[in-house]
């Protein structure tokens, strides 16, 4: 199982959750294709029509930034934590 960690803004799209547990492993693609299975409205707020990651979210696999590892290639271990933290903007 992969633990999804949901910041405050993203929970109303996952029934109020801060935690999902999901089974798929292997990629981030693969956790976040069953995400959006479960979750669609939450999934639309993290990938774009094409299903790239949105450019304002950042999304980490066990602290690293997936960006810097492979993106949505980044590999997914059992047991790993996957945390998605949209962007903060303001003046």
């Amino acid at each position: 199982m992969v633990t999804v960690l949901l910041p405050g803004p993203l929970r109303g799209e996952a029934g109020g959750a801060s935690r999902l547990s999901i089974a798929a492993t292997g990629t981030l693609r693969a956790v976040l294709d069953e995400l959006a299975a479960r979750h669609p409205r939450l999934s639309r707020r993290i990938r774009d029509e094409r299903g790239e990651l949105r450019r304002y979210v950042n999304v980490f696999v066990d602290g690293e930034d997936c960006r810097h590892s492979g993106g949505l290639a980044t590999p997914v271990t059992d047991g790993a934590e996957v945390q998605v933290l949209p962007s903060v903007a303001g003046g």
